[in-house]
């Protein structure tokens, strides 16, 4: 059996096994207050194993990973040639916060890539052992393209199903569960201030790229230094290995993803072990003092307060920009649907709501699909009264609410 051959035949497996999971859990799940829940958790599951981790097509440090066998992974073959018919090496753009060290071979964060197209590599041809085809502004098309698609197509879904960190977030919430730990919760002020600090965040990553880049994109430094040299190690000259992709050196998801990594195999320790260097030594690469202090500070807080680094996650702004907020809300195809009708206003959906949306319980009825929601539907299978909410894809209904408090149901 060839190399393409035994991948087709694990990615085959892995879709068996993915329907014949879903069908099970639908299947076995009575309590109906749990089956969207559980349902939920097995598919951010899968999505980890299939996109994030990159298992099933080939992980990043081939050489010296236990998974070598999968093979090469689809940015090393350049899939965008084949599909775009012009070099986009860099994985598919997603709204999920899939960090592009570890596994950008499938799957690539949108903020990531936003950032490394306006700097370093708005005309600079190389870098991380890849080449460009197409200038930055070209890329960035790409980019934005691609995540409008994403999100017009199925909105925040991709933070509330498919994100890793979403994942990363909701066992933290089981485990304060376990403990019998009741969460915090943020006053209807500070949770609007904290998802006000979204669009903060994305002017700064985007001002700081532009100024970072002003000498490919202007023609002169304003902060000197920052002009790439040529040559193969001008990624690494002046300041610029301290500053490439300024937010992802907070990013919370790259240690994360980085040690799951190396704890399962499909990253060698030895590979970023140069942190030994010292802790900003190719700053945002690795596992560092500033990243790693961000992640144990998301952690806490997560623990504390329910879904916290998505109130303020500046992908999850992004996606919401492009499907929840005008003109886009108008033609995206994923919608939380109310009845005004069949509402009796008690309020389990504002409770049961993992980000606080006031949204679904406020406003009277028709789409109540909030920039904040991330589609989770944990209010459409808690709320007690049959077809008050409902999810719709396209205008067709996916999941409604039931009676669940009816003894028959």
């Amino acid at each position: 059996m060839n190399l393409l051959s035994y991948q087709d035949s694990i990615i085959l497996i892995f879709v068996i096994a993915l329907v014949i999971g879903v069908i099970v859990i639908l299947k076995i799940t009575k309590n109906q207050t749990r089956r969207i829940s559980n349902l939920r958790v097995y598919i951010q599951i899968v999505a980890v194993i299939a996109i994030f981790m990159g298992l099933i097509i080939g992980p990043f440090n081939d050489a010296y990973s236990v998974w070598r066998p999968l093979g090469i992974s689809p940015r090393s073959s350049l899939i965008a040639q084949d599909i775009l018919g012009t070099q986009f090496p860099d994985g598919i753009t997603a709204p999920i916060l899939a960090c592009y060290i570890p596994n950008g071979r499938t799957v690539t964060c949108a903020i990531w890539q936003i950032q490394s197209y306006i700097f370093p590599f708005w005309d600079y041809s190389r870098g991380y052992d890849v080449f460009y085809s197409l200038s930055g502004l070209e890329m960035l098309l790409i980019v934005f393209s691609s995540l409008i698609a994403a999100s017009l197509l199925l909105g925040r879904f991709f933070c509330g199903w498919l994100c890793p960190f979403g994942l990363y977030q909701d066992l933290i919430t089981r485990l304060r569960k376990l403990f019998k730990k009741r969460h915090l919760t943020f006053s209807n002020k500070t949770n609007a201030a904290l998802s006000q600090s979204r669009w903060v965040i994305i002017a700064i990553i985007i001002i700081s790229s532009v100024i970072l880049g002003s000498y490919a994109i202007f023609g002169f430094e304003i902060i000197p230094g920052t002009a790439i040299n040529t040559g193969h190690d001008a990624l690494h000259s002046g300041i610029v290995s301290y500053v490439n992709e300024p937010y992802c050196l907070v990013c919370p998801e790259r240690p994360l993803c980085i040690l799951v990594q190396c704890a399962v195999g499909s990253m060698e320790w030895s590979y970023i072990s140069q942190i030994a260097y010292g802790p900003f030594y190719i700053a945002g690469w690795y596992v560092t003092s500033i990243n790693l202090a961000i992640l144990i500070a998301v952690t806490i807080l997560a623990f504390a307060y329910r879904r916290f680094w998505c109130r303020i996650c500046p992908m999850g702004a992004l996606t919401a920009l492009f499907s929840a907020h005008k003109p886009f809300n108008h033609i995206a195809l994923t919608k939380l649907d109310k009845d005004q009708q069949k509402c009796t206003k008690c309020g389990v959906c504002k409770r049961a709501c993992p980000m606080d949306v006031l949204e679904v319980y406020e406003l009277k009825g028709g789409d109540v699909t909030a920039s904040n929601c991330t589609l989770c539907l944990r209010c459409v299978e808690m709320c007690p009264y049959k077809d008050a909410l409902k999810i719709k894809f396209a205008g067709q209904t996916v999941a409604v609410s039931k009676d669940w408090l009816d003894k028959k149901n």
